[in-house]
């Protein structure tokens, strides 16, 4: 009888083992599918996170609803001409997320003046505007900065328009000078401020493709300020309403004003 309470005792600690030994077989295990799913979610992220910045790197272009290529040719005895855009310009503007542009010069014989208009559209990528401003390409292409100050004009439909008026001239020739009459268009309305649309929200890829998410640029430029201004009271009508309004719709082609007041409008604005 002693042997076999002694046999049994000997016994018993070897199946009281088991338990604990099943319990750090199946705690190993968890560790390492924990691990695993882990390691896959890393891997995952990694993957979304390539596929969004490449995303956000190159958005799609989203031009306007309406080209900027409808922008009249003629308008008051302005005749207009495009002018050719060497491919590194091309490249430029590709690179700086212009998804629209016209450049264009217009010559008014009657007045014998000319003028230079410039718009350019971003919208893939709103804030892609600041690599367009005057202050950027004008002295990157020999021009020096003069200086800069604020002012406005009238259109031919009345609307009061605030501008910047930027003065340039040849660092090697005193004698050739140029004046810049500058402003923005965000989400159609209008802005001297770069801080507007320069921020976070404003770098932004454009996504979901918003119409009424862009900023516009719109340049008019000549050697004699009086002939910008006559330009810009004569286009900034048709430009305007070409570009979205806040809500994305576009009121083109817009509606033409009595003529005499129109004359009218047009002489207070020059």
């Amino acid at each position: 009888m002693y042997i076999e309470r002694r046999s049994v005792e000997t016994e018993g600690p070897d199946t009281s083992c088991r338990p604990d030994c099943r319990r750090s077989r199946c705690g190993a295990v968890a560790i390492w599918s924990a691990g695993a799913i882990a390691v896959l979610l890393l891997v995952a992220g990694g993957i979304v996170y390539r596929i969004g910045a490449a995303r956000w790197g190159e958005p799609p272009l989203i031009p306007p609803p309406v080209s900027l290529a409808e922008i009249p040719i003629e308008a008051d005895g302005w005749m207009g001409e495009s002018r050719e855009i060497p491919s590194v310009t091309e490249d430029y503007m590709r690179s700086n997320f212009a998804d629209d542009y016209i450049s264009r010069r217009y010559v008014n014989e009657e007045q014998r003046a000319w003028a230079d208009a410039y718009v350019v559209y971003c919208s893939s990528r709103p804030a892609g505007i600041l690599g367009h401003q005057p202050m950027v390409c004008f002295p990157a292409h020999g021009w020096v900065h003069d200086g800069t100050s604020t002012s406005d004009f009238l259109t031919r439909s009345g609307r009061r328009v605030p501008c910047l008026v930027h003065q340039f001239r040849k660092q090697a020739s005193s004698h050739q000078r140029i004046v810049v009459l500058s402003f923005y268009v965000l989400n159609g309305q209008i802005t001297l401020r770069e801080t507007d649309f320069s921020g976070f929200f404003g770098r932004r890829p454009n996504i979901a493709g918003n119409p009424a998410r862009y900023v516009a640029q719109v340049q008019i430029s000549s050697s004699l300020e009086h002939s910008a201004r006559s330009l810009a009271v004569d286009l900034a009508d048709s430009i305007l309403a070409i570009l979205p309004d806040q809500h994305g719709q576009v009121r083109w082609p817009p509606s033409q004003p009595d003529s005499s007041q129109a004359d009218g409008v047009a002489e207070r604005g020059r």
